[in-house]
């Protein structure tokens, strides 16, 4: 084997063998561990399946809530007690360890989307099954997504065959290393200059997940406004809570509309954030 080939299968190999992120090996453990517990094994493979598809750049599966039933201590204790008869040492021990981790797993589980954000930029939980609906309630008009972040939706959306451009400033990719690994090709601007540049070739603007407390959310609403352009935004956030500005949902219009009532049936929540989708003027 000539020294090409060599150094390439290194490097093939160190990819392969490149090391499981600490959570997701403490996941992998718990389901060891709680193997005989139907309810936690599917809550933890449901987070383990999200995970191996975002590592292969796929969109994930839609999530269950990440939350323990409020009675599986009873019920791994019922379990336990079949199991083992009354007062046997080894049925002690189990329910000991099984007791003390109960906790540990439970902070686990709710730690799931600072792991998404942390590992894969991803702040907004976006399932392929919500962008079909969303691609469904595009209908093929052109589409602008402003502040995209490594481009998961303009991913599910293209994969619908929709037509999507995808902006962002790309300014955190300075302080993220997440920046790093966009899973569609992204246009480097700013919300308001993304508009500027495309609004008279669209029919919508998607914004996802605006940071909390940066005013570029009602900056791009007051410049639609301005133009009185027809353009409708598309926004997914959690209103007075983890995200977009107090300016923002202060000085929105919230379009009623069946369709995205509808969409919001697809949009997946597994913990307490309970951000949605919104149609705003």
């Amino acid at each position: 084997m000539n020294r090409k080939k060599l150094i390439k299968k290194m490097k093939k190999n160190k990819q392969i063998k490149k090391a499981v992120p600490a959570y997701i090996q403490q996941l992998t453990q718990f389901r060891t561990e709680f193997n005989d517990y139907p309810e936690i094994k599917f809550l933890l493979n449901h987070a383990l399946m999200a995970d191996h598809l975002l590592a292969l750049k796929q969109l994930p599966q839609d999530l269950p809530n990440l939350q323990l039933p409020d009675d599986i201590q009873d019920k791994i204790y019922q379990k336990l007690n079949q199991k083992y008869p009354l007062g046997d040492s080894q049925g002690d021990a189990e329910w000991d360890q099984l007791s003390n981790d109960l906790p540990k797993l439970d902070q686990a589980l709710l730690g799931f989307r600072d792991y998404l954000e942390e590992q894969y930029g991803m702040w907004a939980y976006i399932s392929s099954a919500f962008t079909n609906q969303l691609a469904k309630f595009l209908a093929g008009k052109p589409t602008l997504e402003v502040m995209a972040g490594n481009g998961y939706i303009s991913k599910g959306l293209k994969d619908h065959d929709a037509k999507i451009i995808t902006t962002d400033s790309l300014d955190w990719q300075t302080e993220n290393e997440t920046g790093k690994h966009q899973l569609v090709p992204i246009e480097k601007l700013s919300a308001l200059d993304a508009y500027h540049k495309y609004k008279d070739q669209i029919d919508y603007i998607i914004m996802s997940w605006s940071p909390d407390g940066v005013p570029i959310d009602n900056e791009l609403l007051e410049a639609i406004r301005k133009d009185g352009n027809q353009v409708q935004l598309i926004v997914i956030g959690e209103k007075n809570g983890a995200t977009n500005s107090k300016e923002f949902w202060k000085n929105a219009e919230f379009v009623k509309n069946a369709e995205i009532d509808a969409l919001n049936q697809y949009y997946p929540h597994f913990d307490l954030i309970q951000d949605q989708v919104y149609l705003v003027k």
